[in-house]
């Protein structure tokens, strides 16, 4: 009697828009079970949106560069 492997009817995963990602077997876009037990994702995510810079930031920025461009050209000059 021959083994016969047990596969997936759906071999392809239909969410994913990528061709790359449709190929990735299933267990690929499972949750790990340590990121839902402790919270660490909820951390990460309020983390990454208390670092994302504003408008404000990215002018000051802007001004300060724009600014130590200019002293620096003078005092070259």
């Amino acid at each position: 009697m021959r083994l016969m492997k047990r596969r997936a009817l759906v071999l392809t995963h239909e969410s994913a828009s990528h061709w790359f990602r449709r190929s990735l077997p299933p267990h690929v876009f499972r949750v790990p079970a340590w990121a839902e037990s402790d919270g660490r994702a909820a951390a990460n995510m309020a983390a990454a949106t208390a670092w994302r810079a504003s408008g404000s930031d990215w002018r000051s920025f802007l001004s300060t560069y724009c600014s130590c461009f200019v002293a620096i050209g003078v005092f070259i000059a």
